[in-house]
């Protein structure tokens, strides 16, 4: 498979390692000063593009790809507001996008577990819930995608809490998630059910990039070929 990369630090790095391990070719890579090689040949010959990049250019980075007609695989987070916009646009014009807040198949086992248990939970209201998430000091998004994605898949089944904020509040209905960014952590994610007798935690620590990228190469290997909306739950089946 010919793989273009979109976003060369060290997530791009460490998925062109991996790439190259299954047998892939990287055929393009694109950063920060090159641009312009989005009309490159090598580029429009890709069967897939993995973009990696920052949440200011990930839009454009895909509409870029969707003009050379290449599948995308995206895993920047920060920009959660427009992807309604190329969901559209994939139905309307056929081009084919696979979007994750984290490609970790362990993240994503963990994203199943927080919405069966939220379910459970939902008949318990003694239960305070909270959530905490701590990433190395060069993410420039807070909360995490990942982080978004579990108080949105807690919030649609535990009826007491209605939305999700970053501060301390009074109100009983806001989920609080505490965001902590220190050294090169490549990222930690706890849910806490908490009353007044006991706590009940579940909690994802990540011990290195490496699993991202796999995940990242998996759903490229996965996208080829497809076309539409897609994410994790349809390359592992876990909706």
């Amino acid at each position: 498979m010919k793989i273009a990369l979109v976003g060369y630090g060290k997530m791009g790095k460490t998925i062109e390692m991996i790439a190259l391990e299954r047998g892939h070719q990287v055929v393009s890579v694109i950063d920060v000063d090159n641009r312009e090689d989005f009309r490159s040949p090598a580029f429009e010959g890709a069967d897939v593009a993995i973009e990696f990049s920052i949440p200011s250019v990930a839009f454009d980075n895909c509409m870029h790809c969707f003009a050379a007609d290449v599948p995308v695989v995206s895993g920047t987070t920060g920009w959660h507001d427009r992807l309604d916009e190329i969901r559209e646009i994939c139905r309307n014009e056929g081009k084919t996008f696979f979007y994750a807040s984290n490609y970790s198949v362990g993240v994503n086992i963990f994203f199943a577990l927080n919405k069966y248990l939220a379910k459970l939970m939902n008949d318990f209201p003694p239960y305070d819930v909270r959530m905490s998430e701590t990433h190395h000091i060069h993410k420039l998004d807070a909360p995490s995608g990942t982080a978004i994605k579990l108080a949105e898949d807690l919030i649609t089944r535990l009826d007491r809490k209605t939305q999700w904020t970053l501060d301390e509040v009074d109100e009983e209905s806001s989920l609080v998630i505490e965001a902590v960014r220190e050294g090169e952590e490549p990222g930690i994610h706890e849910v806490v059910y908490e009353s007044e007798v006991d706590s009940i935690q579940i909690r994802h620590s990540a011990k290195n990039r490496t699993g991202f990228a796999l995940g990242a190469v998996l759903a490229a290997e996965f996208t080829a070929g497809q076309k539409g909306f897609l994410g994790m739950d349809d390359l592992l089946h876990l909706g």
